[in-house]
């Protein structure tokens, strides 16, 4: 009995040293990890967080001395209607590329891969040419004397010329026409990845196809819509050559506001309290985002 106790512990010491080795084995891998990634880290931290400090410092600072005046400035009537104008378009855009991204992007999850990848290239097309051009084609096509409104007049349409450009409705269209694909390609990725069996399952239990795709198909694909539509939003707050091109002057979104604070005022302080607002709602939006679902499945993960 005496001897069984005495070598009990030293049974259990083997473990007890094989634990701690591989704990020691998992710091040394973590750190060469870490070691290998610094680089790469204080990279991202010189060119990311560095500007976004400085912006942040300089909206404090009025005058030389420590204030919250840009940020209070915030607070007034024509603050409020640019910050009002930018979330109303930003959501009729995100709204109008839900509308129509949606059925391109399930008809492309449904088409075999070959006839899918062409679709892509037309999808991503429009990325082979400068937003600039890009624009300014939209000027040529919706002009008072464009090919749009000669087209409805030539076919008799219409009998006078629309307004199409120097207004909200023009904005709208070439906003559209540019946030497009960033709609569809997450909602592709979204919706490649669902399992198809699961509709045949619910035909074989009795559901009419339409049903099936609102009760299953619909409610899976929600975090696609939902990437592709945080995506547009975010980045329809910050675009600045559309509206300040096809809006003429008369829409006036926050982006446009920083450049004149920028270029016009020469108030970097003013430009860069616009811009940390403009990066705290960015910031809020994907923190609600990652609560209501996984940001990993949005494009496809698993």
């Amino acid at each position: 009995m005496t001897a069984q106790s005495d070598t009990a512990p030293a049974g259990n010491a083997v473990p007890d040293d094989n634990t701690r080795q591989l704990a020691a084995a998992g710091r040394g891998e973590t750190f060469r990890h870490f070691a290998l990634t610094f680089p790469a880290l204080l990279l991202i931290v010189v060119l990311v967080f560095g500007p976004v400090g400085w912006l942040f410092w300089l909206s404090l600072i009025e005058d030389g001395q420590f204030s919250l005046a840009h940020y209070q400035r915030m607070w007034t009537a024509a603050y409020f209607e640019i910050f009002s104008q930018t979330f109303r378009i930003s959501l009729l855009v995100t709204g109008l590329a839900i509308l129509v991204g949606y059925p391109l992007a399930y008809l492309m999850s449904q088409l075999p891969r070959r006839i899918a990848g062409l679709m892509m290239i037309c999808v991503l097309l429009p990325f082979w040419t400068s937003l600039l051009v890009r624009t300014y084609a939209w000027m040529v096509l919706l002009q008072r004397r464009g090919l749009i409104n000669h087209a409805l007049i030539g076919t008799g349409v219409i009998e006078r010329p629309l307004a199409l450009v120097n207004n909200l409705t023009g904005t709208v269209i070439g906003m559209l026409h540019i946030m497009l694909p960033f709609m569809i390609l997450p909602l592709f990725a979204s919706l490649r990845t669902i399992d198809l069996t699961y509709m045949r399952s619910a035909s074989n239990l009795g559901a009419s196809p339409i049903r099936a795709y609102w009760t299953v198909f619909f409610p899976l694909s929600l975090p696609g819509v939902f990437a592709g539509a945080i995506l547009v939003f975010v980045l329809c707050l910050g675009v600045y050559v559309t509206p300040a091109l096809l809006g003429g002057g008369k829409v006036v979104m926050v982006s446009m506001k920083i450049q004149q604070n920028a270029a016009l005022y020469f108030d970097w302080g003013a430009a860069s309290s616009l811009g940390v607002i403009l990066l705290a709602i960015t910031v809020v939006l994907f923190w609600l985002l990652s609560r209501l679902t996984r940001i990993e499945t949005m494009f496809g993960g698993g």
